[in-house]
């Protein structure tokens, strides 16, 4: 039987398929014969538009990344682009907290959400941090936001909120004070 002109399906079916799995049912219903079925194919066509399930994973992490506000990238000063940046990632992972296991698996390949990292980078490098606390910094605020995300599930959110401010004021502001305090 050939193949049909046009794809019965596309690779953004495929994510927000998975995706809409993964809220429903949990990180297990994460799998192409299952994303297949939802789509009405056979498992084999998912592997004309994704390798697999660790690139289905990444395009989990790109939706979720398109949900955040990247233009508080653009804020000054840094900390209130810190700030807004933190917030975004925070609520575009408890929009999804089930996704959180799956990204938490595997390293970053996408290049749309390392672009992301590099927006974040070049505020960070704009205010004078060193090269070498980027990546730590981010790393740092990313712990934070997941974190709080975690608690959503178990915690009360009113609680987990002001936590989350708490948390997230402090980090900011012992950030700033470090770099006040960098010679130079």
């Amino acid at each position: 039987m050939p193949r049909p002109k046009r794809p019965l399906i596309t690779r953004d079916a495929i994510m927000r398929t998975a995706l809409r799995l993964v809220d429903e049912h949990g990180p297990a219903a994460l799998s192409t014969n299952r994303i297949a079925a939802e789509l009405g194919v056979k498992g084999p066509s998912l592997y004309n538009h994704v390798s697999g399930r660790g690139e289905i994973i990444d395009g989990l992490r790109e939706l979720l990344t398109a949900d955040m506000d990247l233009d508080a990238a653009g804020l000054r000063p840094w900390t209130a682009a810190c700030d807004r940046m933190a917030r975004s990632y925070r609520a575009s992972f408890a929009a999804h907290p089930r996704v959180v296991p799956l990204l938490i698996s595997q390293p970053i390949q996408s290049p749309l959400v390392l672009a992301a990292y590099e927006r974040v980078f070049a505020v960070l490098r704009e205010a004078g941090w060193p090269e070498d606390d980027l990546m730590p910094m981010v790393r740092a605020m990313e712990y934070l936001a997941i974190g709080s995300v975690l608690d959503l599930a178990t915690g009360t959110p009113e609680e987990t909120e002001r936590a989350f401010d708490i948390g997230l004021s402090a980090f900011i502001a012992g950030l700033e004070r470090q770099l006040a305090e960098r010679p130079g």
